[in-house]
C-alpha cells in the first residue's frame, strides 16, 4: 500500500477527536509493518494521550526497525499536559515516521522533525498535506490567524426569503453532514431563535456520525436576554447551549466586539476546552457582523 492510503487511514482515525479535543489538533496515528497495520491510536480528548502515545499503549508488537509510523500531524516536542511525543517515538525504538503536515503551532513548526531526524530516524513527509489542513483547519486558523475557523451558512428562496424552511431534505442532510458534523459549535443571533425556533442539532443518516453521538456547541448572541424561556435551546437543550450576553462580552452601538468573543471561545478554562470552528448560520444582521468584521474564512449558500 501507498503513504497516502495510510495518511487517510491517519485522518479517518483523527476524527474520531472532533468536539472532543478542544483547541488542540485531531490526530491519527498507524503503526505498520508492510501492508499490516500492527497498533493504531488518537487524541481521544482534550488533556488525554497524544495519538502517538496512544498508539504506543495499544500496540503489543515488539516493534521492529521495518516499521513505519504514520501521523496525519507532526509530532509535538515540547512538553505541555502531556510529555513530547517525540521522545516517546524514540525511545520505542521506531526508525521510520510518515507525517502528514508540519504543525502551525510555533512550539513546533518542523522542531518535530528536526528531533527526529537528529536522533537518527528516518522521516518522509508532508504526505496529504492539504487533507491534512482541511481536516484541521481550525487548528490551523487558531495559529495562523489567532481566531477559529468560521463558515457563514445561509439559505435562501430565489426571491431572496431568509426565515423559515427553505431547504430540501437532501440539502439537510448534506448540511447536517458536512457541515454541522465538521464544526465545534453553531452560532446565531437571537432573532432567529425568535423566528425559527431551532435545534441547531445534527440529525443525519450517517452511521459514522449517528454512532459517534456527538452535538457541537451551540451558541446564541443575546446581547438583552431575549430569548424565549420555552425556546428549545432554552428547554431540553439548555446543557449545550452557550448564550452570550452583553455582561459576557463587550457590546456597543449594536454589535459585539467579535475578537474578544472569539478570544473568548478559544481560550479553555476549568470546564471548558475552547472550539477551534463556528458554523455561522444566522440571521441577517448575525451574519453581516462577521463579514464585516473580516472573519469569515468559506461561505456557503444554500437555495431553491
Amino acid at each position: 500500500m501507498s503513504h497516502n492510503t495510510f495518511i487517510h487511514h491517519c485522518l479517518k482515525l483523527a476524527e474520531k477527536g472532533r468536539g472532543v479535543v478542544g483547541i488542540n489538533p485531531m490526530v491519527g496515528a498507524v503503526l505498520v509493518h508492510g501492508d499490516q497495520v500492527l497498533a493504531e491510536g488518537w487524541h481521544a480528548g482534550y488533556g488525554k494521550p497524544h495519538a502517538e502515545l496512544a498508539l504506543l499503549q495499544n500496540n503489543k508488537h515488539i516493534v521492529s526497525t521495518d516499521d513505519v509510523l504514520y501521523i496525519n500531524l507532526e509530532p509535538c516536542c515540547h512538553h505541555g499536559k502531556t510529555p513530547p511525543c517525540t521522545g516517546a517515538i524514540i525511545a520505542n525504538g521506531i526508525r521510520t515516521v510518515v507525517f502528514g503536515m508540519y504543525d502551525p503551532n510555533s512550539f513546533v513548526a518542523g522542531r518535530g522533525i528536526a528531533t527526529l531526524r537528529a536522533a537518527g530516524i528516518h522521516v518522509l513527509g508532508p504526505v496529504l498535506p492539504e487533507l491534512c489542513r482541511r481536516l484541521n483547519r481550525g487548528f490551523v486558523s487558531l495559529h495562523e490567524q489567532g481566531r477559529p475557523f468560521i463558515t457563514l451558512k445561509k439559505a435562501r428562496t430565489k426571491d431572496g426569503r431568509t426565515s423559515g424552511k427553505i431547504t430540501t431534505p437532501e440539502q439537510d442532510e448534506w448540511s447536517h453532514q458536512w457541515l454541522r458534523g465538521k464544526h465545534d459549535a453553531i452560532l446565531v443571533g437571537v432573532d432567529t431563535v425568535i423566528a425559527d425556533d431551532p435545534s441547531l442539532t445534527i440529525r443525519t443518516q450517517d452511521q459514522g456520525l449517528k454512532d459517534q453521538g456527538r452535538q457541537p456547541l451551540r451558541i446564541v448572541l443575546d446581547p438583552k436576554g431575549r430569548m424565549p424561556s420555552d425556546a428549545k435551546l432554552a428547554l431540553e437543550l439548555a446543557d449545550g447551549t452557550m448564550v452570550i450576553t452583553k455582561k459576557d462580552i463587550p457590546y456597543r452601538d449594536g454589535q459585539f466586539n467579535l475578537q474578544k468573543l472569539l478570544k473568548f471561545l478559544s481560550t479553555p478554562t476549568d470546564d471548558f476546552h475552547g472550539i477551534a470552528s463556528i458554523l455561522v448560520e444566522g440571521g441577517q444582521r448575525t451574519w453581516e457582523s462577521f463579514r464585516n468584521a473580516g472573519f469569515v474564512d468559506e461561505e456557503v449558500v444554500l437555495s431553491r
